[in-house]
């Protein structure tokens, strides 16, 4: 990232006060400043209606962004993402029935993709080779095969790519990624994060299951490079709950809370993953865990003596979605849940004298007061997090200035996540060779 902490927070403050981030003036100042930027969609999803969209339009008209296309395969959606976008914006949409027809139409600057988890990478692909800028719901990519492609195209194409990593555009983040990695912090030794909710609905669409015919969209498009299998409109409306369309829990709340671990540290993957779990409660068919529990070692490659052990739990059948990341050290704990820096379990002076050694306390610190402005959710919903990260975007695409989330950190997401997966299916310990870039399980890549 390319922004000073003090030029992150006064840009935050201002979006969360409804100020201007930019003036008329300094925006004049940018080559294509007053061009429109058009805008195309990359499936109306339930993601991209509820806070995608919301996000966008709480800056668009400053910043001279417009949507002006929506391409999605069933024709429901494509009809119904039209006529919805057409009411909001008020000029005609195109309706395209695939991407191709999307970006043939040759007026298209930049997309947002918010599609099936396994096509995020693969679209984000055909986004740039087409010429256009992305914003990109992760996770990033399900695949080592799709994760390497989509980082070489992006790469090569010099476009800009936000990927949907909110955290990395909220400033009680910032501030913590500030104390860490001034040393105050001291060695992290653990981090712990978990994501629990008790929703039998969750990621599954029943109503409109039952509205969903195939010679209504293209089954073998929405494939695209998945093995063939017949017509399910479950897995093409619920593909959260079956690999190969989606990992679940990983890819959809682990890869959020995992993208910290690698900003903050400095680390691009895990060095081994151990994950177990099952489907203990939710028995409607998935094929993903509805409880997952997942263990990660982070160090550097070349000193297996040093590191740290990441946990991530995660179940589907009790919890109050308070989604929790806290980092410890020798002095105390980084808890992203309350925004507090505080000396709790940290070496005291009572148990440091047993081995003579000083006490090694941290000082309280409230990160929401030392980045003026509290983010006290760690939701993902439409909230000042996903707009300030959309805002930081457009903002990119106008400066061509590196965004908060960029490829490279969904590619490490990525890699996190496909090593669960591959644990996970395995049953075993998975690896990740640096030479190949290849998740490992009992000595070869894994592949769905």
């Amino acid at each position: 990232m390319h922004h000073s902490r003090r030029e992150f927070i006064k840009r935050s403050s201002a979006i969360s006060m409804g100020a201007l981030a930019f003036s008329a003036k300094s925006y004049a100042n940018i080559i294509g400043a007053n061009d429109r930027v058009r805008v195309g969609v990359v499936g109306f999803s339930d993601r991209f209606r509820s806070s995608l969209l919301p996000s966008f339009m709480n800056h668009h008209k400053e910043l001279n962004f417009d949507i002006v296309a929506v391409s999605d395969l069933w024709k429901l959606r494509r009809e119904e993402g039209q006529a919805y976008l057409k009411e909001k914006f008020g000029h005609d949409i195109k309706a395209c029935v695939n991407n191709d027809e999307l970006y043939k139409t040759k007026d298209i600057d930049a997309v947002i993709i918010s599609t099936a988890d396994f096509q995020h990478a693969l679209h984000t692909i055909e986004a740039v080779k087409a010429g256009c800028d992305t914003y990109t719901e992760k996770p990033f990519a399900e695949t080592m095969e799709d994760n390497r492609a989509a980082l070489k195209a992006v790469k090569e194409s010099k476009k800009i790519v936000q990927i949907g990593s909110q955290r990395r555009s909220g400033a009680n983040y910032h501030a913590a990624d500030d104390f860490i990695k001034s040393g105050k912090f001291g060695n992290i030794t653990m981090v712990e994060l978990s994501w629990n909710v008790n929703q039998p609905g969750r990621w599954r669409r029943p109503d409109l299951v039952a509205k969903l015919r195939e010679q209504d969209t293209d089954w073998k498009r929405f494939l695209m490079n998945r093995p063939v299998e017949a017509f399910d409109p479950r897995k093409y409306l619920e593909f959260r709950l079956f690999w190969p369309y989606s990992s679940g829990q990983p890819g959809q709340w682990m890869s959020h809370q995992i993208d910290t671990v690698h900003w903050f540290s400095g680390l691009k993957h895990p060095r081994s993953a151990v994950a177990n779990g099952g489907i203990y409660q939710w028995k409607d068919g998935r094929r993903n865990w509805d409880t997952t529990t997942v263990v990660f070692d982070y160090g550097p490659e070349n000193d297996p003596t040093s590191g740290f052990q990441v946990t991530f739990a995660s179940r589907m059948h009790n919890g109050d979605e308070n989604p929790a990341e806290i980092y410890y050290s020798n002095g105390g704990e980084l808890n992203l849940n309350t925004n507090k820096v505080s000396a709790r379990g940290g070496l005291s002076e009572k148990t440091a004298n047993v081995m003579g050694l000083h006490a090694n306390l941290l000082p309280d610190l409230d990160l929401s007061a030392s980045a003026e402005k509290v983010v006290a959710s760690a939701n993902t919903g439409g909230d000042s997090l996903t707009s300030a990260h959309m805002r930081n975007w457009m903002e990119c695409v106008r400066s061509r200035k590196e965004p908060n989330a960029p490829v490279e950190a969904g590619y490490s997401h990525a890699i996190a996540s496909i090593m669960t997966t591959a644990a996970s299916h395995a049953g075993t310990r998975a690896t990740f060779d640096e030479k190949t870039q290849e998740v490992m399980v009992n000595g070869k890549a894994f592949k769905f």
